[in-house]
């Protein structure tokens, strides 16, 4: 089949469909996808190289975990755990991802590249660069708000690197109502952390923990959701000296200043 156009031209009946096709093509519109945003990693946990704990009855991962400063994620990660984390006496768990090893030592050939004692010239070390003072880095948010776990005056306050200042001490009374600061999921409910007496550790999202030590009674379970405000402990002096309550908050693994999160009062 042909088609005769005004001047005169024939063009066959199968060209005119290509032509049409090619004009189609190029208008069509391709619709291309945005790549997704990069998801923010989570910056893991220091990891000690080389070093080992040994499981004793009675614990769990959480509190290995806290009792180490090391993200519980990273903590199951690197021993290859599953949820939901279940972990026996006697057994060996590394505070070190699988490739971590302990610091090399120079034998062998690697000893044998030094220079001869007496042969080498000392260089000279540079002067060492003025360093200031590092500025505090603002606080990690956590996305939601923060509750005073207990009344009563501070008596004791965080202070960074400090083993044993990682929360702060809240005073009060034998049997006094001790409240969870957030909505959460108790993951620890015990006193096998040395230190901390009868403690409770509540889970709020996958970076944040907070610890409740010293009390006198625990009245939640772990796996039990909590609420923010509930009652979950009667104040105590459980491995402390005098009633209190010692509250901490973990991000990551990590102690911070529970005074950068709870409201001013």
């Amino acid at each position: 089949m042909t088609t005769t156009l005004r001047s005169g031209h024939r063009i066959t009946h199968a060209l005119l469909i290509g032509i049409a096709v090619a004009v189609l093509g190029a208008c069509s519109t391709t619709v291309v996808r945005e790549p997704s945003a990069p998801s923010s990693t989570r910056k893991p946990s220091q990891a000690k190289p080389g070093a080992t704990v040994r499981v004793q009855r009675g614990d769990t991962l959480y509190g290995i975990a806290f009792r180490n400063g090391i993200d519980v994620n990273d903590l199951a990660r690197w021993n290859n755990l599953g949820a939901p984390y279940t972990i026996y006496p006697g057994q060996s768990l590394n505070l070190f991802p699988g490739g971590g090893s302990r610091p090399p030592t120079t034998t062998g050939a690697a000893a044998s590249n030094r220079p001869a004692t007496g042969t080498a010239t000392r260089p000279v070390p540079p002067p060492a660069p003025v360093t200031r003072p590092a500025a505090t880095p603002a606080p990690a948010s956590s996305g939601f708000a923060w509750r005073w776990p207990a009344d009563g005056h501070l008596i004791g306050r965080f202070v960074a690197g400090d083993a044993t200042k990682q929360g702060v001490d809240i005073a009060g009374s034998s049997g006094q109502a001790v409240r969870a600061a957030a909505d959460g999921v108790v993951v620890y409910s015990g006193a096998g952390l040395v230190g901390y007496g009868e403690l409770i550790i509540i889970k709020h999202s996958e970076a944040w923990l907070s610890a409740y030590g010293h009390n006198r009674k625990r009245l939640v379970n772990e796996g039990q959701s909590i609420k923010a405000g509930q009652q979950i402990a009667e104040m105590g002096r459980s491995g402390a000296s005098r009633d209190m309550l010692h509250f901490e908050i973990r991000h990551n693994g990590k102690p911070v200043d529970p005074l950068q999160y709870l409201p001013p009062r």
